[in-house]
């Protein structure tokens, strides 16, 4: 296994692991969930972002292919990487909490219409975000990334669970054997992506022609 989608299956890791057992301790409190999924993905960044570019995120692997900095190869690679992260995570949190833990860190909505939308504007302000600041190369990047993700759960959470994140919900959902509504969290979270994509494909043509 190549060592980029070994970098991705542990910061996957980090970032599920940390990221439910915030939710699940804090008995889903909002601020708590968020600062957990955030300070979770900014040690995953800083641990291991390094090598393989800090994705931790199929939604953030699919916009980088589309964007020329990712073989297809390597997207395929990084997904099944992300996923085993994410399910190996969850069987961290079965064993350390139960079976309780897992299911409390599922993502879940009322209504399918304003899920989907979320999920999908969601992600494609949080990718645009990683997009516009890596592609800027700022030393600061991976602490505005983790910002990001902060805002993202605080207005998310309420409506779609704030998963922005496929890997994230199928880790939890596969292992509690419950796959009910997961069609949500991977196509909208990827058409997020796509959106995301062709918003700096616009700006970039924009600042071109100016």
């Amino acid at each position: 296994m190549k060592q980029s989608y070994v970098a991705e299956l542990i910061g996957t890791f980090i970032l599920v692991a940390i990221g439910s057992m915030a939710a699940f301790t804090s008995g889903g409190n909002l601020v708590i969930v968020a600062l957990g999924f955030g300070f979770a993905l900014l040690i995953a960044l800083y641990s291991v972002g390094h090598i393989s570019g800090g994705h931790f995120n199929p939604a953030v692997s699919l916009a980088m292919r589309l964007g020329g900095s990712l073989s297809t190869s390597d997207m395929i690679g990084y997904w099944i990487a992300q996923v085993i992260g994410a399910v190996l995570a969850s069987l961290a949190v079965l064993a350390m909490a139960g079976s309780d833990a897992v299911a409390n860190t599922m993502n879940t909505y009322a209504d399918t219409g304003p899920a989907f939308g979320a999920e999908v504007i969601l992600t494609g302000a949080f990718v645009l975000v990683i997009m516009v600041v890596a592609g800027q190369g700022l030393g600061h990047a991976r602490i505005v990334i983790s910002l990001a993700l902060i805002a993202v759960h605080v207005a998310g959470v309420p409506i779609s669970g704030a998963s922005v994140n496929p890997a994230r919900s199928l880790g939890p959902a596969l292992v509690a054997g419950d796959l009910g509504g997961m069609w949500l969290y991977i196509v909208a979270p990827l058409v997020g992506a796509v959106v995301a994509w062709l918003a700096t494909k616009v700006a970039r043509t924009d600042s071109v022609d100016a």
